[in-house]
């Protein structure tokens, strides 16, 4: 039996996983992005199309930055490598990124004209496949416990809850759900 916490990533940091951390950044800024388009669909207001390219170039240089201790992780942690889980969610987030470089130069020169062109198809690619790999970050930092180090000082005990586990480090289940 063994506890696991929340306290750091074997590589990037010691007291907190960043790549966790800064990752809401460039997801949150993206589907912004999509929303701005949206808006201007619906207003047609040059306000929203000039947000979106905004959101998309803020975008791009968060995921830029989260993607470092992202993929320090990566090519530090074997664990990591060894799951086609991890090699997935950093190839659909460079698809993401690119799409998104692609989003924000078709609008550089002309917001608007970008936003009415294909730039919404583009943001709706760029959400589609940002909340798959997210779904796939998720598995990764739960399922996995990338992110999460064992524990088994006396003080755990006042801030986590003991959970069963077999020798793979799999949670065992008894009865019920």
């Amino acid at each position: 039996m063994g506890r696991y916490h929340r306290h750091g990533v074997e590589s990037t940091a010691t007291i907190h996983p960043l790549h966790h951390m800064l990752v809401t950044l460039p997801i949150g800024l993206l589907i912004g992005a999509l929303a701005s388009d949206i808006a201007f669909r619906v207003t047609a207001d040059t306000f929203w199309a000039r947000g979106a390219l905004w959101l998309l170039i803020s975008g791009i240089v968060t995921a830029l930055v989260a993607a470092i201790p992202g993929f320090i992780d990566f090519m530090t942690i074997d664990r990591v490598r060894n799951l086609w889980l991890s090699w997935t969610h950093m190839i659909a987030n460079l698809i993401v990124v690119g799409l998104a470089v692609i989003n924000a130069w078709l609008r550089w020169d002309d917001p608007v004209a970008g936003a009415q062109g294909i730039g919404l198809w583009l943001s709706l690619a760029q959400a589609a496949l940002l909340f798959f790999s997210g779904w796939l970050g998720g598995e990764l930092a739960y399922r996995y416990r990338i992110g999460a180090i064992r524990d088994d000082s006396p003080e755990v005990e006042q801030f986590h809850v003991e959970i069963e586990r077999d020798e793979a480090g799999d949670r065992v289940r008894r009865g019920g759900f």
